[in-house]
């Protein structure tokens, strides 16, 4: 693939996962643990049909090379795209994907500490104008009543550093295989509570539709693409493409449902995503296809996306 057209599926993938705050906004009447289950059920199913696919592999065999370093990811994974949902139930699809861009920083802690990759000088630097973002909009959802909604942010947002450097850890080229195993981990988190608390799993047919949509598209297509694009594209570029998740997420909402930014949301925003951006150009150097990869995923989302 040229490079040219690994951008191009990157960018796709980016703008696939940005329409899932929009898509969460259009529920009526679903729960949150009826979102996971749905949603876990359509994600799971694309990311295990793309993989046999790219793997030319059956199903069967796809479940059998499923390991332990897939089950560590999926775990956390999981507990990412839980709170995920959570966050944007209770908090705006902007703090929350603002938020989530903070996921490369705490990447680089975590590695730091865990596996000894000391971060350079300018991550640092740059996690501190990070922190002062997420302060900002931490600090107004506090005031707003949204504390929950930006704790379940800032928890997913960890947990999808943590599955990062599991990646990172286990050498793998891709996290399709933790993908799917998050996906089926979330599916028997949201029925099993589902069950337990005595509720229904009927929801509307137009918020089954959406749910079922925004799993499979939003982002399963959306994490199949960019993991494939990243193949093909130095790390601290993919780390720029990928922000167009972020940029274009609070715009839907706003477009076509009229949530707009308050000025904090939007200054907060800002400056998480311009630290992001001079992480990523200052620190650009040759890297591996499987660097590459593994440092795209810090800003998927979950997102988305499955900020990789």
């Amino acid at each position: 693939m040229s490079k040219k057209n690994a951008v191009m599926l990157i960018l796709l993938g980016g703008t696939f996962m940005s329409f899932v705050g929009l898509y969460m906004r259009l529920l009526t009447d679903a729960n949150g643990f009826q979102i996971l289950f749905y949603r876990s059920l359509s994600l799971s199913a694309i990311v295990g049909l793309v993989s046999c696919l790219r793997r030319r592999i059956g199903p069967v065999q796809f479940l059998q090379r499923l390991d332990q370093a897939d089950f560590k990811m999926g775990s956390a994974l999981a507990l990412a795209f839980t709170c995920y949902v959570f966050a944007m139930l209770y908090t705006s699809v902007a703090s929350t994907l603002f938020i989530l861009s903070a996921t490369p920083f705490m990447a680089a802690v975590i590695g730091w500490v865990w596996i000894n990759e000391k971060p350079q000088n300018i991550t640092w630097v740059a996690m501190i104008f990070a922190s002062c973002g997420v302060y900002l909009m931490v600090r107004e959802g506090a005031q707003l009543g949204q504390s929950f909604g930006n704790v379940m942010a800032l928890i997913s947002a960890a947990c999808f550093a943590l599955m990062l450097v599991l990646a990172r850890k286990s050498g793998k080229q891709d996290v399709l295989g933790g993908t799917f195993t998050g996906g089926a981990i979330c599916a028997l988190i949201g029925a099993g509570t589902t069950l337990f608390s005595g509720a229904s799993f009927a929801v509307l047919p137009q918020d089954l539709a959406i749910i079922l949509i925004m799993g499979a598209f939003g982002i399963g297509i959306g994490i199949a693409f960019v993991t494939w694009g990243a193949s093909y594209v130095p790390a601290a570029e993919v780390s720029l493409l990928v922000l167009i998740e972020s940029v274009l997420g609070p715009i839907w909402p706003w477009i076509f449902l009229g949530e707009a930014m308050s000025p904090t949301e939007l200054a907060g925003g800002l400056t998480i995503l311009a630290s992001v951006a001079l992480f990523a150009r200052v620190s650009a150097k040759p890297e591996t296809k499987r660097n590459a990869q593994n440092s795209a995923l810090s800003r998927l989302s979950p997102p988305c996306g499955t900020q990789t």
